[in-house]
């Protein structure tokens, strides 16, 4: 008996706020930018990709190929797009190598 297998499809696991979160903070822990954008893609089709472009301020099509997996989006077009999904990026410090700290602390 052949094994019957159903196509994946992220979009029925991004229903709700705290599913999509979780998704885009895989992505951004990940630090890929091109995982980054594509997860930005994927909440944003979940969402409705004419919705998120409209209030993010761009077209729909330059949405679609800034997101795409080849896209590489200027940073005003991704600010937009996370206040357009009603999150927000903040910064925390991350793990310091107490070994090597002078080497790795901003300048001031």
């Amino acid at each position: 008996m052949a094994l019957r297998t159903t196509r994946f499809d992220v979009q029925d696991h991004l229903k709700t706020p705290e599913e999509r979160l979780a998704y885009l903070e895989a992505a951004f822990d990940d630090g890929d930018p091109a995982l980054i954008a594509h997860s930005l893609g994927d909440v944003a089709r979940s969402l409705g990709m004419s919705d998120v472009a409209k209030k993010a301020g761009v077209t729909r099509e330059a949405l679609y190929k800034a997101l795409s997996e080849n896209g590489d989006p200027k940073l005003s077009t991704l600010l937009g797009v996370v206040a357009a999904l009603g999150i927000k990026l903040s910064v925390a410090p991350a793990e310091v190598d107490t070994d090597n700290y002078a080497e790795t602390r901003l300048a001031p």
